[in-house]
């Protein structure tokens, strides 16, 4: 099922070779998207509700009764919530919760004293309004809640507004289970709008309706990630999040049904999914092939999951050893990587690029998807090279605080003038000029008296 990509004989000869350009992977053109974007985030800007409701009844057929979620239908979704789901909801945030405030927290640094006066500290500031986006396309991702509001909340911001498309089985309202964690959550600012007119919505804010943001997060589809880039610099963006993915790491010691489970779990969400097997043993990329057949056969969602792990963006990585097979995964940089070797949390402590290292046979993706404890909003496509994962830190900035006193500046007059005058910036150099002279004029007045 999975096609074959033979790397084994790869960067024997001594020369460098790219991995990376050798890796499976989905092709998404944001660029393309922008087209189709660009109209509807003009028509939000200049049209505000009226435009929402129309696209509203475009994309999601449906027109909701108000697209502010009343506070009264949150709390009846939260009080009609199965026990067993509610208790598993409660579990998710207590321990995200947990991970954010014991882990994931930053603190105020005290001052630096550079020299005598010279003092250069740094306060961390959560971001005053964040916007939070929940899919609900072809999976309600209830869990998206909880990865973006715990956070946004233990990093102290003030103001926090959710949105998730309409649904049509549930009368233009988002999913239940979505409206009911955000009211276990205490968010009561909740709109049914999706898509890239949500991010508009965010970005420019609603007359009457929704106050502009300060950060956009949370997963979405291409027309959502084509938004966040057409509107980044006018609001600001956690990233360009693609089509998930997953790739394990395994040797013969793995199980093939867990790594095939694996696998196909990720191929569920979208048939753009990347599903990855990196493994120096043929025997146990025969072994995955054959449970691949048996269990996509038997899962619910088989026709998209076959497109999936048949896609361009799937397949088996065969490597000559686990040495190599650390080379080709650090390449790929996956979203979700999973180790599945002897002495798993050895080759995991060697891993530097991925969005998250689920290390062991225990400790499947979906483990992570609901309640681990870690972010589920991850970098995609290779930019776990150079990004993190949905954080507290993603909800704070650092801000420096400069305090110099007389003294210590003029100490310094010299440096800063060459250093504007040498950039040609001689406003920047009579900044501290005029400075030097008011000490000087100063100087002489005591002097006369």
């Amino acid at each position: 099922m999975l096609r074959t990509v033979d790397l084994s004989q790869a960067g024997l000869d001594g020369d460098a070779f790219d991995y990376r350009s050798a890796m499976p992977r989905a092709a998404f053109d944001v660029d393309h998207a922008l087209a189709a974007v660009r109209p509807i985030s003009e028509a939000v800007a200049s049209e505000g509700q009226a435009a929402l409701l129309r696209f509203a009844e475009q994309f999601d057929g449906v027109v909701p009764e108000r697209l502010r979620v009343p506070a009264e239908v949150l709390e009846r979704c939260a009080a009609e919530l199965d026990p067993v789901l509610r208790q598993a909801f409660t579990e998710s945030i207590r321990r995200r919760r947990q991970v954010c405030e014991l882990a994931e927290r930053e603190t105020d640094s005290p001052a630096v004293t550079l020299a005598p006066g010279a003092r250069v500290g740094q306060r961390i500031v959560p971001v005053g309004r964040v916007g939070l986006y929940v899919p609900g396309g072809l999976a309600p991702l209830a869990s998206s809640v909880i990865m973006n509001v715990v956070p946004a909340q233990v990093a102290g911001v003030g103001s926090i507004a959710v949105t998730s498309p309409p649904q049509k089985e549930f009368g233009g309202l988002p999913h239940p289970n979505i409206l009911a964690l955000c009211h276990m959550l205490g968010v009561d600012e909740v709109y049914a709008v999706g898509g890239a007119q949500a991010i508009a919505m965010f970005a420019h804010g609603v007359p009457g309706l929704c106050d502009r943001v300060d950060l956009v997060t949370g997963p979405g589809n291409i027309y959502v990630v084509a938004a966040k880039r057409l509107l980044r610099g006018i609001v600001g963006i956690d990233s360009e999040a693609g089509p998930t993915e997953i790739a394990v790491l395994a040797d013969d010691s793995a199980n093939p049904e867990h790594v095939a489970a694996d696998l196909v779990s990720q191929a569920e969400h979208d048939p753009m999914a990347a599903s990855v097997l990196v493994t120096d043993s043929a025997e146990l990329a025969e072994a995955v092939d054959q449970a691949l057949e048996r269990q996509v056969a038997a899962t619910r969602h088989h026709e998209r999951v076959r497109t999936a792990l048949t896609g361009p963006q799937s397949g088996t990585i065969l490597v000559r050893d686990l040495e190599q097979g650390l080379q080709v995964v650090d390449a790929y940089a996956a979203e979700h990587l999973e180790i599945q070797t002897r002495d798993a949390a050895a080759w995991a402590a060697r891993v530097r690029n991925a969005g998250a290292i689920f290390v062991g046979s225990f400790s499947p993706v979906s483990l992570g998807d609901y309640s681990a404890g870690s972010t589920h909003v991850l970098p995609t496509a290779g930019c776990a090279c150079h990004s993190s994962g949905l954080s507290v830190r993603s909800f704070m900035k650092a801000v420096h605080v400069i305090t110099y006193d007389e003294r210590a500046l003029m100490e310094l007059a010299d440096s800063v003038e060459a250093f504007a005058l040498a950039e040609n910036l001689p406003a920047h150099a009579n900044a501290v000029t005029v400075r030097r002279r008011g000490q000087q004029a100063d100087q002489q007045i005591g002097e006369q008296a």
